[in-house]
């Protein structure tokens, strides 16, 4: 049978931040382009695989302002889950599956949408 965990309601918040955090980034720099400064496109087909790259106008400041703000928060949020004082109640054996399972807690409780 698999083992349950009792997750203090701030643990599960700070990992559900970090999983929003962590979207909304991946959403953010797929948006902008491939660059931060400005730099002329490209062409490779030296290597394994070609490699093309269009021209990037760069990010403006508050782009750059954006992501910096997202991955602080984001190393903010994995400070507070991983070093938490949840992980000093679980024993090193069962670490790596409570790990798993708090990564995971939002699929269990997430209600099937009505079908219409």
């Amino acid at each position: 049978m698999a083992a349950t965990y009792d997750f203090p309601s701030d643990l599960l918040a700070g990992q559900e931040e970090l999983h929003q955090v962590r979207a909304e980034l991946l959403a953010l720099l797929k948006r902008l382009p491939w660059s931060v400064e400005p730099l002329d496109g490209f062409t490779d087909d030296t290597g394994w695989r070609k490699v093309e790259r269009p021209a990037s106008p760069g990010w403006t400041e508050d782009e750059q302002r954006e992501v910096e703000k997202l991955r602080r928060r984001e190393r903010e949020l994995a400070v507070f889950v991983s070093c938490h004082r949840f992980w000093a109640e679980v024993t090193t054996e069962d670490t790596v599956d409570a790990r798993m399972r708090l990564k995971h807690v939002h699929h269990v409780h997430e209600e099937p949408s009505p079908e219409t």
